[in-house]
């Protein structure tokens, strides 16, 4: 059996296609229906749906052989123990600093001053403000970033994002781009050994589905 760890959402509609190219069709879609383990029309594939943040734990541990998870995720993770062969190309966005509209963001990073960050990217964004040499407070949240520079939490944030409409709808702005980021295929590293016959056909219909 090969089990494949997937999120809700953008990532799991845009891992469809190359699914499909793999000859797996899920019987059913994890947005309307409370299964958490989804059969395919494969006998010897399976979908577990999980949190984001957890697929490449699934993956670490064995839980599931190959996952679907964003770069973001993986960079906070570590990427302990996972085989990453393949960027997906999909679910792209990209990870930036926003502040509000009126905060000097070049002054202040000019004058050294410290500053107090949100974000739920915490390795990202210390290895970030570390490399430009300007000291920060970083303040973990797991909900809308968009918040703590308005009531007085934070004096930026970091954050995912793809269109910026969230930004401009809570009067904050874009003022610097850490990186891109896309969603990757990772695999255990015991799997691949174990069921090398499974899995390397499948990655490579995936390699062959990839957008450019």
């Amino acid at each position: 059996m090969i089990t494949i760890a997937l999120s809700k959402g953008r990532i799991f509609e845009e891992t469809l296609p190359l699914l499909a190219a793999a000859g797996i069709v899920p019987s059913e879609n994890p947005e309307q229906s409370r299964k958490l383990i989804i059969a395919t029309n494969r006998g010897d594939v399976r979908v577990v749906i999980v949190r984001a943040s957890d697929v490449p734990t699934y993956v670490q541990y064995g839980a599931a052989d190959i996952g679907i998870a964003g770069k973001d995720v993986l960079l906070e993770h570590g990427g302990a123990g996972l085989y990453q062969p393949l960027d997906l190309n999909i679910a792209k966005c990209r990870m930036a600093v926003a502040v509000p509209a009126g905060f000097d963001y070049a002054a202040a990073v000019r004058r050294g001053s410290r500053l107090r960050v949100a974000t739920k990217y915490i390795i990202t964004a210390r290895e970030h403000f570390a490399a430009k040499g300007v000291h920060v407070d970083l303040v973990k949240l797991y909900g809308s970033m968009e918040l703590a520079p308005l009531v007085g939490l934070a004096d930026a944030i970091v954050d995912l994002v793809s269109s910026g409409a969230t930004l401009r709808a809570n009067n904050l702005h874009e003022v610097e781009e850490i990186m891109p980021i896309s969603s990757r295929l990772i695999v255990n590293q015991a799997a691949l050994k174990m069921k090398h016959d499974k899995l390397t056909p499948l990655i490579a219909a995936f390699a062959g589905a990839i957008a450019p």
